[in-house]
């Protein structure tokens, strides 16, 4: 087992370097309110070799930005940004990716997406890695799957681990917690370069049971054939559970 804290190698590498791995990044938003404008964009460079994880954290890029809304309370009581800290902040329209990302890591990273769509960012050449549906995978059968709960399981409740969470819920620690939890899913999942990761990501993403409606807990490859073609027909599908629908129609001819 790899040891939490210690199984991320954290460097400082010149800036050719980083010019050549700028293209896999880890990635966290804050957002003003549920499925908001970001009012905070934190991200790393990081590199996979040969099943290490390397992160530099002298090259955190953390910024806090101005929004168009107020915070509401309920967003402010996870994240603990106030209104007075976004006075004189560049508005949220005003960031960009660095030109090369092709990789974007981060836990539940659909959401960060969305967050950075509302930039301006287009994300269609995205390939989007999402550490949450990688931890149901490898760890099917734990309490929870958010980050502070995983650090804990991960650690056996360690008050070095606490002390950690305790800062969580901003985008620059969420950040070194993520890429704590992903050393240890690359490990189980024996992973050795990035697009192994993203591939070992599309593959957990493909729900292999209904988790809602009449059939929910159902397999998707027992679910009624009129059932999965009139989920096939609904246009706001998610495409993860199209492609097992469709997988499982394929395997069932």
């Amino acid at each position: 087992c790899v040891s939490t804290f210690e199984s991320v190698k954290f460097v400082q590498t010149s800036a050719t370097v980083m010019d050549q791995v700028m293209q896999a990044i880890i990635l966290d938003t804050e957002t003003h309110t549920l499925n908001g404008q970001p009012i905070e964009i934190a991200y790393a460079p990081v590199q996979i070799n040969e099943g290490k994880l390397t992160l530099d954290k002298t090259q955190i890029f953390d910024q806090l930005y101005s929004v168009d809304e107020p915070i509401s309370y309920a967003a402010m009581a996870v994240h603990h940004i106030l209104e007075s800290e976004l006075v004189d902040q560049p508005h949220y329209t005003t960031f960009t990716l660095p030109s090369d990302t092709t990789y974007i890591i981060g836990h539940n990273i659909d959401y960060d997406i969305r967050a950075l769509e509302k930039c301006g960012v287009d994300s269609k050449n995205i390939k989007a890695i999402c550490t949450l549906a990688l931890a149901r995978l490898v760890w099917p059968d734990a309490e929870a799957h958010n980050i502070s709960a995983l650090i804990y399981m991960i650690t056996k409740g360690s008050a070095k681990a606490r002390d950690m969470i305790k800062k969580a819920h901003r985008a620059d620690m969420d950040i070194i917690l993520t890429a704590n939890i992903l050393m240890h899913e690359i490990h189980h999942l024996k992973i050795q370069s990035i697009e192994e990761l993203y591939q070992a990501s599309e593959d957990a993403r493909i729900p292999r049971s209904i988790n809602f409606g009449k059939h929910r807990g159902t397999a998707i490859t027992d679910l009624p054939a009129d059932y999965m073609q009139w989920l096939l027909r609904q246009e706001d599908l998610d495409p993860y559970l199209r492609k097992a629908i469709e997988n499982a129609k394929i395997v069932t001819l």
